[in-house]
């Protein structure tokens, strides 16, 4: 049974995802709060496996609150709620030691798929930190950033978008962005020209 405690200063958010958990078999909500102080008494005396956070909460939030439980419980997998999808947002809920990210304007389906995901030890992010130059392959033919490279190797093996978001533990809408942004930078122009391109490089990777 998977154990899960949601702190979120939207009661109906928390009303929502409960809606959502209460059908599963195997995951239980075992205490949910509106903001990041008030959660800490469910954490303590519960010990969740998952803790649903958003950023943006009252008295403590949600970055001081990852930071918090991962110092106490670092067993215990954070996943951030949010309508924050910023890069520098991403990066410091990363700093801070978050295993997820899934945003609120998701359908809440990818909120089971990211708990399902973090409890078995797997991460799980729908928008990623932002990357710079540093990612780039060494490769200096090649434009694309490491994680782009990566997905564009899955596509070449024919991969879908969904396959590749399970593959990764990120989400599908991110894969999409990914797509969008190798063909600016690669200027292709047509809806095959990437797959293509990824085919003829196949053995380049």
């Amino acid at each position: 049974m998977i154990k899960v405690a949601i702190a979120e200063d939207h009661q109906s958010l928390i009303d929502g995802i409960t809606l959502l958990l209460e059908y599963e078999d195997d995951i239980r909500i075992v205490g949910s709060a509106n903001d990041g102080e008030e959660i800490w008494e469910v954490i303590e005396t519960k010990i969740p496996d998952v803790v649903i956070v958003d950023i943006r909460m009252p008295k403590v939030d949600g970055i001081a609150l990852t930071k918090r439980i991962k110092e106490e419980f670092p067993k215990i997998r954070v996943l951030a709620f949010t309508m924050f999808d910023q890069p520098d947002a991403v990066e410091r809920m990363v700093e801070a030691g978050v295993d997820g990210y899934v945003l609120k304007n998701s359908p809440l389906q990818n909120i089971l798929l990211a708990i399902r995901s973090l409890y078995r030890g797997e991460r799980f992010f729908e928008c990623e930190p932002s990357e710079n130059n540093s990612s780039t392959l060494d490769n200096k033919n090649n434009p694309l950033t490491k994680r782009q490279t990566e997905i564009l190797q899955l596509i070449a093996q024919g991969k879908t978008s969904r396959e590749i978001a399970e593959q990764l533990f990120i989400g599908i809408q991110t894969v999409e962005t990914h797509r969008k942004n190798m063909i600016q930078i690669l200027n292709l122009h047509g809806k095959n020209e990437l797959l293509r391109y990824a085919l003829e490089r196949k053995y380049e990777f």
